[in-house]
């Protein structure tokens, strides 16, 4: 990466200022963000998002940073004892979680449903055991053992008596047609926590020894899903972890460094999952938030200790001592660092806007993993690397394996960087085009909600379900239907029959009984043709809610109507998560970059990153394309998962152009052209932001080894997005369209485009020049 005095081939447009072979002698190659010695002791080093203008949050970086390099064992043991202080709240998680969190308070089918328990009892069973008689014995036969089992589960745990073929006055509905199975009813006391979490003592007594005993129901497939997600964030962490460490090793050339941030990346795991214990103690939390703080907690907080420990060895490689190295990193990769984490942060607080508790507590849970990462990437991090100086690079293959992994990265990127400058006018509009022909399938997309399918195929859980619905879909929730004559009045028995038959008559409705009537309103059951919550019960809600008989109001109520309902708010939501996020971006990136322009590439950016992800995944989950292969269950998208995966990859996709725009605006403010600013951006950027993408890929592609269809698109979709945003948008799309624009990047109201160089001396415009040119002379000799 060096060049002689003489050669002055920058592609673009040089620097005006002094000549590169004024210092005669080869030109060493030397950071472009590297900041001038007053600014990076005065708080306005231009390594980070802000800006010189910004002294005062430079202040508060430059004094921590001090305080850091003076204090350096205080601050890593607060720091770590702070995170294992949270820790402890983590005890008994997994006790505290909620399975439950998918009901929008105050929606039709949570007053229908809660109207008619306060009547009737609760309607929609808990549990459902299905027996099956073995060969050569009748339903008759394994009665005393069935009913046996039933007085075997403790009064105190169930709302009412279980209902049995063998206890039931609708025995005619508990039965298969070939009388060889039938089913036993179970409703659970307390609310859905409590219900869940007393599955297993109920599992455990419906059991019958040496007969086929299959069990379903709201409780036992939430039960199955939540333990299911428990195995998989062992499995994942399991595997990810030592493949994390071993491309960290490569990375970095040496397992001191490697050791880094995967050890930063556990303790904010610890941390992150006590914070959320301790809100578990004071609101619902859903069992999934473990999953996304395990992701988010390991994967961001290697991520920025990548970016940290890598700016801490180019600021020692260029001859910086110890504390000025520290005090540089803190002040450049730490501020972008603290930028990123509140933006992601920001990102994920959009979804408190939704009614669901189980996506506020998925964001609660990324605040806390975010937050944490952050916290302890420019705290205990910082403190190590002052604590260990040059022996960061102990525990090489060779002494000089960083930097020459460092060169032949820079040699590759400045070859892309180098084509991408010569016809940014092809590079752009052929990027977005491949974009959107990936984003093309989203046009047809659908939503569902997470039901059986979740559960690979042969699942008992699954099994019971299908089998439940085909022989013996009285059992099922169905819909409850609360009828009302619209003038008031009890309904007459001819006003009833029309509903009845009305109700009937719509398709996928097997038979509509009334089973009673309480304050002028009918309650009627509907026992559905299709599966609780699948997308073919949702049509047939639909169509029930479309129903309007002259004279008569219907509300249906009932777990498909519940799906129903939580599907709506999620869509109904959605713009307002998003318009927060974009209008948080474009503030903090506008006072950030002092530009216009740079913020709205920065969001249109996500988005396309956005679009092309779930136009992917609606092309495999939904249109089945690959689903064989990959042993995924076809059908709609997880709203659910939908809007943590929207969170997730708009705070990701701005992270990566937060870091990749900054050292672009630290050119720039040094004095550099735009193309210039952007070669310095991508290729000083290019192999960290490759490496932190594999790194979370390894992380998050772990759940796609996961049973569940939940997991493997919310693992399968932050791969596909960060493979994406990585290549195709940071390192091609973003220099072209930067390139395209060029002075309009920096224009700002009121004052046009900003004057840049004013604090940087001839020595630092000198070395750019240099610099640039050593770039593009390795490039071609490489």
């Amino acid at each position: 990466m060096t060049t002689t005095g003489n050669s002055t081939e920058a592609t673009g447009a040089g620097i005006e200022g002094d000549s590169p072979g004024a210092t005669g002698g080869p030109a060493q190659p030397t950071d472009y963000s590297a900041t001038t010695e007053s600014g990076a002791a005065g708080g306005q080093s231009r390594g980070g998002v802000a800006s010189g203008d910004q002294a005062a949050v430079g202040g508060l970086v430059a004094a921590w940073a001090r305080v850091v390099v003076a204090r350096p064992k205080t601050v890593l043991v607060v720091a770590v004892l702070f995170a294992l202080a949270c820790g402890v709240f983590a005890t008994g998680l997994q006790q505290r979680v909620s399975s439950a969190g998918f009901v929008v308070p105050r929606s039709e089918s949570t007053e229908v449903d809660a109207w008619v328990t306060e009547r009737l009892g609760p309607q929609n069973p808990d549990v459902i055991a299905v027996y099956t008689a073995p060969e050569g014995q009748s339903l008759a036969d394994i009665g005393p053992r069935v009913t046996a089992a039933i007085a075997s589960i403790d009064p105190a745990l169930l709302r009412r008596p279980v209902e049995s073929y063998w206890s039931s006055a609708r025995s005619q509905y508990l039965r298969s047609a070939d009388g060889r199975q039938a089913v036993a009813v179970v409703f659970s006391a307390g609310d859905d926590n409590q219900r869940v979490a007393e599955y297993p003592r109920i599992a455990a007594a419906l059991r019958v020894d040496g007969l086929d005993t299959k069990l379903t129901g709201y409780s036992a497939l939430a039960d199955t899903i939540s333990t299911q997600s428990r195995d998989d964030l062992v499995l994942a962490e399991s595997i990810s972890i030592p493949l994390t460490a071993l491309v960290l090793v490569l990375v970095f050339g040496g397992v001191v460094a490697a050791a880094l941030p995967v050890a930063i990346g556990t303790l904010a795991v610890i941390g992150a999952l006590g914070a959320v214990g301790l809100i578990a103690r004071l609101t619902e939390v859903s069992v999934f938030a473990m999953n996304v703080v395990s992701l988010l907690g390991l994967g961001l907080a290697i991520d920025y200790g990548l970016f940290i420990v890598g700016r801490f060895r180019e600021e020692l490689a260029r001859g910086t001592g110890v504390e000025a190295a520290v005090t540089r990193t803190l002040g450049t990769a730490g501020r972008t660092v603290l930028f990123s984490a509140l933006l992601l942060m920001c990102a994920f607080a959009g979804t408190f806007v939704f009614p669901l508790a189980v996506l506020r507590s998925l964001g609660i849970g990324a605040i806390a993993a975010v937050g944490l990462a952050a916290a302890l990437s420019v705290t205990a991090l910082p403190a190590i690397l002052a604590l260990l100086g040059p022996r960061i690079g102990k525990w090489s293959w060779r002494a000089d394996a960083f930097d020459r992994s460092e060169a032949r990265a820079q040699r590759f990127w400045g070859g892309v960087v180098t084509a991408v400058m010569r016809r940014p006018g092809v590079i752009a509009p052929a990027v977005g085009a491949i974009l959107l022909v990936l984003a093309a399938p989203l046009t047809g997309v659908r939503l569902g909600d997470i039901d059986h399918t979740a559960l690979p195929a042969g699942n008992e859980t699954r099994v019971a379900v299908e089998e439940l619905t085909a022989h013996f879909p009285a059992a099922n929730s169905g819909a409850t239907i609360l009828v009302r004559e619209t003038g008031g009045g009890t309904p007459t028995q001819a006003v009833v029959s029309r509903a009845l038959r009305e109700i009937g008559g719509v398709s996928g409705v097997r038979q509509a009984l009334a089973l009673d009537t309480r304050d002028d309103t009918v309650i009627v059951h509907a026992a559905l043709a299709a599966p609780d919550r699948s997308p073919r019960a949702q049509d047939i809600v639909r169509d029930l809610r479309d129903l309007h008989p002259d004279g008569l109001e219907l509300r249906v109520g009932g777990e498909s109507a519940t799906t129903v309902d939580s599907i709506a708010a999620v869509l109904d939501r959605l713009p307002l998560m998003i318009a927060v996020m974009v209008a948080v971006t474009l503030l903090m990136l506008a006072v950030a970059f002092r530009s216009i322009v740079l913020p709205l590439k920065a969001v249109l950016m996500a988005f396309l990153s956005l679009a092309a992800t779930f136009g992917v995944l609606t092309w495999i989950f939904d249109q089945g394309h690959l689903a064989g292969a990959l042993h995924v269950s076809v059908g709609p998208l997880s709203a659910g998962m939908m809007v943590l995966i929207i969170a997730v990859v708009f705070g990701l996709s701005t992270d990566y152009e937060v870091f990749l725009l900054s050292r672009m605006v630290e050119a720039h403010d040094a004095g550099a052209d735009t193309e210039t600013s952007v070669r310095v951006g991508t290729v000083r950027t290019a192999r960290v932001i490759t490496a932190a993408a594999t790194l979370l890929v390894l992380i998050t592609g772990a759940f796609t080894l996961s049973p569940l269809t939940p997991m493997r698109f919310l693992g399968l979709g932050m791969v596909i997005a960060l493979i994406i945003d990585a290549t195709l948008v940071r390192m091609l799309l973003v220099p072209a369209l930067v390139k395209l624009m060029g002075p309009a990047n920096w224009w700002t109201p009121g004052q046009g485009r900003r004057r840049t160089g004013s604090a940087v001396s001839p020595r630092t415009i000198s070395d750019l020049r240099q610099d640039n040119s050593a770039s593009v002379a390795s490039t071609r000799s490489g």
